[in-house]
């Protein structure tokens, strides 16, 4: 789903020689009916489509139900312009420009599914995580997850009141051999703050100075 015909092409020949099978949008439009019919196991998104944003695609496809994972592709690279797509619903955010083995590792990382998450539900202090639905609800209501979200709440959830180091959160989260951002991880925690305050929740993720992050469930 990319407007600019020599970089959609270049795209195309980079995930079909990895052995993906691909479809191409040039516009938001397309792009959009494309997601809402489904069958696509992942999109890659530009932001800048004509006849309709990406990230207006975006909001109106998660809007409508859709959990297929979405990487944004983009030349805007500031950390507003990052939580913008996060909030939007992105679950991976990347700049251009971008070597392919980059593009490559990112789409194999948000490719992994965890078997236990198909039927999973997930109880801890005052909230619930329905891991397939990406669903948290808590004393107020619920929220459906970006999938990144969901995977680094769920790391959370089951590690309570342990200080997590940011490699043990790249690994489990983004996968051994993904090449991700140390600002991605910030991006993500002040996400999960916001859904847990969303939901009602009293559980705190506390920052550790030196030392990682901390699910305080202690107060539910």
């Amino acid at each position: 789903m990319e407007d600019e015909k020599n970089l959609r092409e270049a795209l195309r020949d980079t995930l079909s020689a990895a052995g993906y099978t691909v479809e191409c949008c040039a516009n938001g439009p397309d792009a959009l009916d494309a997601l809402c019919e489904g069958g696509c196991d992942l999109a890659l998104l530009d932001r800048m489509l004509p006849g309709l944003d990406g990230l207006s695609v975006l909001r109106q496809a998660r809007g409508a139900g859709v959990r297929t994972p979405v990487l944004v592709l983009t030349a805007l690279d500031a950390v507003g312009d990052r939580v913008e797509g996060l909030d939007a619903g992105a679950d991976d955010y990347l700049a251009k420009p971008f070597a392919a083995e980059e593009l490559l590792a990112r789409v194999r990382a948000l490719s992994r599914r965890p078997a236990e998450w198909e039927q999973a539900v997930f109880r801890r202090g005052d909230v619930e995580l329905r891991l397939q639905d990406r669903l948290l609800t808590g004393p107020t209501g619920s929220h459906t997850l970006s999938r990144r979200e969901c995977a680094l709440l769920d790391l959370f959830l089951r590690n309570p009141g342990v200080t997590l180091p940011r490699e043990r959160i790249l690994l489990n989260v983004w996968g051994p051999d993904s090449d991700v951002e140390s600002g991605n991880i910030d991006n993500y925690i002040h996400l999960v703050r916001r859904r847990l305050r969303l939901v009602g929740s009293r559980m705190e993720l506390t920052t550790r100075r030196g030392a990682g992050y901390c699910l305080e469930a202690d107060k539910c």
